[in-house]
């Protein structure tokens, strides 16, 4: 099967132009969750637990970041705003809770941690990052854009005005009892995830604003050494970590924002047929072609002449038919999809960034 995708390889790069050719996403379009967050009128007080939170549903349980594995221990979280935060919830169900990491902006995903991906966007770049252990330490951060794409971290950026409490029903670092779950209760400003619009545009968030964002659990298998917690060891190497999230990623990487759920704010003037202003399914076939052509089987098309065009066979998803083409043109190439009708299409390029025409 590799030798004949080489041969189809080399004899795309000897023509300019390819009809049909057959690009399977099988299992690779991910249509990300929804939450529609409600606003509150009370006075929320950030102390870790939810006594004066109302109107407002938790998510369904975590899943295994690939999407395909239940995790052993349970995740929820929940979400409400007004006009000055977006305020934020988790349940961790947690046998052994514990904690060493004391410093602000420090590594926290070396231990168990509550991790939330923001953005105001609706592309790929520009957003943040705000991770917590158990023991209340914070980390924030932002991204330029995804780490794939060549983005750095900013652990300089602060969430000013970000508030943060947990609360424990067991007792952290002491592994002689069997612990309940820990719970994680944050304020972000709202204000202060706008600005990382990119074009930045004011726009004050209200009913019907749509921003995305995850939820992520990381959690260690541990050792007990003189009663102290450690990440687990294997002949000399950490095991892996545990990635469970709410919105699965298809890898074991939180930074592909376009997979991260869709995030809608609502007054209570909102139908219960919500607009999230996207068609998912051209939308995310498109990012899954993306990551083909980027990162994945599909990465020799980059090799192509400028002006070179394939067209890829039609995709059935969701009971729709979605026709999708690749242009190579002098500053990447760009990927265009539309479901074969009308006048609607969408495009994205090599940055990642879609466009909807």
């Amino acid at each position: 099967m590799r030798i004949l995708n080489y041969i189809l390889f080399f004899a795309l790069i000897s023509c300019s132009k390819v009809s049909h050719m057959d690009l399977p996403l099988s299992n690779k379009i991910i249509i990300p969750k929804t939450y529609v967050v409600n606003k509150t009128e009370s006075n929320i007080i950030i102390d870790g637990k939810d006594n004066d939170w109302y109107n407002s549903d938790y998510t369904v349980d975590f899943i295994d970041i690939e999407g395909d594995k239940i995790p052993s221990q349970k995740t929820n979280t929940k979400m409400l705003w007004d006009d000055d935060n977006l305020y934020i919830f988790a349940k961790l169900y947690e046998e052994h809770i514990w904690g060493d990491i004391t410093t602000r902006d420090s590594t926290m995903f070396l231990n168990n941690d509550f991790e939330v991906f923001i953005t105001p966007n609706d592309h790929v770049n520009s957003y943040g990052e705000f991770e917590i252990n158990a023991l209340g330490t914070e980390w924030d951060l932002f991204l330029n854009k995804p780490y794939r794409l060549g983005g750095r971290a900013d652990s300089s950026w602060n969430i000013e005005g970000l508030k943060s409490a947990v609360s424990i029903d067991g007792t952290i670092n002491n592994p002689n009892d069997i612990d309940n779950f820990w719970t994680v209760e944050i304020a972000i400003p709202l204000n202060q995830i706008s600005l990382l619009k990119d074009p930045y545009i004011e726009n004050d968030v209200k009913a019907g604003t749509v921003w995305r964002i995850n939820f992520s659990r990381v959690n260690w298998e541990f050792d007990l050494i003189n009663d102290k917690y450690f990440r687990k060891k294997v002949d000399g190497k950490f095991l892996p970590e545990y990635n469970w999230v709410w919105s699965p990623q298809g890898k074991i990487n939180m930074h592909i924002p376009e997979n991260w759920g869709y995030l809608v704010f609502d007054d209570g003037s909102l139908s219960s047929d919500i607009s999230l202003g996207t068609e998912l399914e051209l939308e995310h076939t498109l990012y899954a072609i993306f990551r083909e052509i980027r990162f994945g089987s599909f990465k020799k098309l980059l090799d192509l002449e400028n002006g070179s065009e394939v067209k890829f066979k039609a995709e059935k998803f969701n009971g729709k038919n979605i026709y999708s083409s690749f242009i190579k043109n002098d500053n990447g190439f760009k990927i265009f999809a539309n479901y074969g009708v009308g006048v609607l299409n969408y495009s994205i390029d090599h940055t990642g960034l879609i466009k909807r025409n």
